[in-house]
């Protein structure tokens, strides 16, 4: 069974703990427009608020679904450790303000929507992959599904009580299954469906932004405090603490990884490769991190900084074309992350597992690796059937035409800068369409 409402009278409401809640739940939604942000600068000109609005219209979208039928999908009752439904939970109709989440101290409604800042992140997560050439229509519609019978089921399997994942044991504190993993197999399977962008591994794709970038990153840095720490829900034990200090010191250490490796490797220091190996880090340690202590979240943010570093490559070594290395960043980092609860679980943090470094035995790492690959391929295989479908019926791509010559121009109307008034001349609006696409020809040039 799902945890079941109680009643304010039989436990009483920690206001510091319910405090605490609501700011983690601000917290994790300013990661989507962060995230926003960090994609939106590494895109082209030409792509800059189509990225944005990739990321932004899931906070509508999936807002709705989780009031309606997403809550009590992932946390309502249990059906064979696969599904769950709580009609109590349909519309938010039987949930009463002062009905608290069955174990902890805080309202049923302030964990519903912490969680839902999870579930508006992770469809956000894949639109990275799929840059310069979706159709705006066919994402919403494919972010509507994909909630539906991927996220939502998910996260029931990993944090619902009854889920199968849950009652085996797998330990995932915030995610790095339910959200990255999930994100990132994903992704891999949709591009996989609609292809390369025109000109992949020919034309010059650079970021056309970098402080942009910089600046998402460290509001997903920040952001991820309240993400982490807040997914003990309440400040009881220590535990929140200890993910608190292991969410900075693995960040700090992945990115310090991925920078080395960039150095040796490419002879220098970017920042581009600075903002990926602080998110490489912070997705690794989401799940491990109330398990491992503070040197082994050293170990596990340099490990997935290294990897992460390694795996964005692959792409034009196989050919996919996952444009802003969601797959080698959430996918590879959540693996990462994930499997490595198995080697440095501490025993003392949210539970008494010890890793194999630590005294354990295998049996843990079993458990991980049950968890990661079953989401990924369930994730990989759902995913590449909605793309396909959804390809064959409204189509995912844009006209060749339009996403050559901007993606932002033909499906919104509008351009990210407007570069009229460059020259002295009187400026227009930037959403009149024939000054801006010349200008963002030219930055075209400019940026090739």
């Amino acid at each position: 069974m799902a945890p079941a409402i109680t009643l304010a009278a039989e436990t009483q409401i920690s206001a510091a703990n319910t405090g605490f809640m609501l700011i983690c739940s601000a917290l994790v939604m300013l990661m989507t427009p962060a995230l926003a942000f960090f994609y939106g600068g590494m895109v082209r000109v030409k792509s800059t608020l189509n990225m944005l609005m990739m990321s932004f219209i899931s906070l509508g979208i999936v807002t709705i679904l989780w009031v309606l039928y997403g809550f009590s999908m992932a946390f309502g009752n249990d059906s064979g450790g696969i599904f769950a439904w709580n009609s109590d939970y349909v519309g938010f109709t039987g949930i009463d303000k002062d009905a608290i989440w069955d174990g902890y101290t805080i309202p049923v409604l302030v964990f519903a929507v912490f969680q839902l800042m999870f579930a508006i992140i992770t469809p956000a997560l894949i639109s990275g992959a799929l840059a310069d050439r979706v159709k705006f229509t066919a994402w919403a519609l494919f972010i509507a599904l994909w909630a539906t019978v991927v996220y939502f089921p998910v996260a029931h399997w990993v944090w619902g009580t009854g889920g199968w994942a849950f009652e085996l044991g797998v330990i995932d504190f915030a995610g790095g299954t339910a959200v990255h993993i999930n994100a990132g197999a994903a992704a891999l399977g949709v591009i996989l469906v609609i292809g390369k962008r025109i000109g992949f591994k020919k034309d010059p794709m650079r970021p056309h932004s970098l402080p942009l970038v910089m600046l998402g990153a460290g509001l997903l840095w920040f952001g991820w405090f309240g993400f982490n720490a807040g997914s003990w829900l309440g400040n009881d034990d220590g535990v929140g603490s200890l993910m608190f200090v292991n969410t900075q010191v693995a960040t700090a250490a992945a990115m310090l990884a991925w920078l080395i490796y960039e150095k040796l490797r490419h002879g220098a220091f970017t920042t581009l490769g600075a903002a990926s190996g602080a998110v490489a880090g912070l997705v690794a340690i989401t799940p491990a991190g109330g398990a491992v202590d503070p040197l082994g979240a050293i170990a596990v943010g340099a490990v997935a900084g290294l990897l992460c570093a390694m795996a964005v490559g692959l792409k034009y070594k196989f050919g996919y074309d996952d444009s802003l290395d969601v797959v080698g960043v959430h996918l590879v980092g959540g693996i990462v992350g994930s499997l490595l609860v198995g080697f440095f679980a501490s025993g003392e943090g949210q539970s008494d597992v010890k890793g194999l470094f630590y005294g354990g035995d295998a049996s843990q790492l079993g458990k991980q690796a049950a968890g990661v690959f079953a989401v990924l391929a369930y994730s990989l295989v759902v995913s590449a059937i909605l793309a396909f479908v959804l390809d064959k019926t409204i189509g995912m791509r844009v006209p060749e035409d339009d996403e050559v010559a901007g993606i932002d121009q033909a499906e919104h109307a509008e351009t990210a800068y407007d570069f009229s008034g460059a020259g002295g001349g009187t400026s227009r609006s930037a959403s009149v369409p024939a000054a801006p696409v010349a200008a963002q020809a030219e930055s075209e040039k400019v940026d090739a």
